[in-house]
């Protein structure tokens, strides 16, 4: 491994596109071992898409690294699209993958909307999982929904003021629904910047320290307007779940080998919702991680995914 505990670059060894129906199209690739034991990568957001440092956090002598874009998000197309997304979509999505790749059983490793999407997978198919890693933990719920829109201002009140002052004064009382209606807007001088506003808003409040190439990244006009659209539109329809779903679900999922990886500084997804977790699921570990905000790249978020993969070559 490099010094910055992540594995080298690699590029996939085949990558597709599976058609979902008659209006998506998903984007997914594999990287490393061919025969070795499958691992699935489920991005954020709901919108962010998948990178090529994603592929750095697993041995590719190892292990056969899945990515894929979900619906709506960075390759898959069409960009930004609502209809026909929602998380049992996105389950439905994976199962199509999995069975399109001949593989059996997985482990599933997610981060902030990744983790929401691995326990609602998990749940819903506890057979088809053998690990779970999952980071900076996010359970879809109206509180924690309200904190991203409003209560980060507590902390970051620079940026969300930029985020807020995107919208009138006069509907800013109701930032979703304004961001919704102009986020949705065909014309590209109006969700551009709407857009914009609400990727770098979640990026400049990611790490624990300032990160000018992590805002740019943010701002980069396909990133932003995947994230905004699909995050909004999740948002709006509170993950298309049941307000306590995922905790009720636990039930289908303790004897399945998992990891909490908690940046304890974290303030897009705060830390009371994976203790929150852990304490109702004490079968899984929990790690949290000093110093360290949200993103995944954080450097001891990232020593600690990168151990936990290693940890978890033995499971079978």
């Amino acid at each position: 491994m490099l010094a910055q505990d992540l594995f080298s670059p690699i590029e996939p060894s085949e990558s597709g596109r599976l058609e979902l129906d008659g209006r998506h199209s998903m984007y997914w690739e594999v990287s490393g071992n061919p025969t070795g034991r499958p691992i699935v990568f489920l991005h954020g957001g709901p919108g962010a898409g998948a990178g090529p440092d994603h592929r750095r956090f697993f041995d590719p002598r190892h292990y056969r690294i899945v990515i894929f874009d979900q619906r709506g998000a960075g390759r898959s197309t069409p960009l930004g699209e609502t209809t026909d997304n929602t998380t049992q979509h996105l389950i439905a999505d994976m199962e199509r993958l999995r069975d399109h790749l001949g593989i059996m059983r997985w482990h599933v490793f997610g981060g902030s909307w990744g983790s929401t999407l691995a326990l609602a997978y998990a749940q819903a198919h506890p057979e088809r999982v053998s690990a779970l890693i999952i980071r900076g933990i996010f359970l879809g719920t109206r509180r924690e929904i309200d904190w991203f829109l409003y209560g980060m201002a507590r902390i970051f009140p620079e940026n969300w003021r930029s985020f807020a002052e995107t919208i009138p004064e006069a509907e800013r009382g109701d930032l979703m629904a304004a961001y919704q209606k102009r986020l949705n807007d065909p014309d590209p001088k109006v969700h551009l910047p709407a857009a914009r506003a609400w990727s770098i808003y979640e990026g400049s409040c990611s790490t624990l320290l300032p990160s000018p190439q992590t805002v740019a990244a943010f701002g980069e006009e396909r990133h932003a307007l995947g994230l905004s659209r699909i995050e909004a539109h999740y948002f709006q329809h509170h993950v298309f779940l049941g307000p306590d779903a995922l905790m009720e679900g636990l039930g289908k999922i303790r004897n399945i080998p998992a990891i909490i990886i908690q940046g304890r500084y974290d303030l897009v997804c705060p830390i009371e919702t994976a203790d929150a977790l852990h304490r109702a699921w004490p079968e899984a570990d929990y790690l949290v991680v000093p110093d360290a905000g949200h993103s995944a790249m954080e450097p001891g978020i990232r020593r600690g995914l990168v151990a936990a993969t290693e940890r978890f070559k033995g499971v079978e």
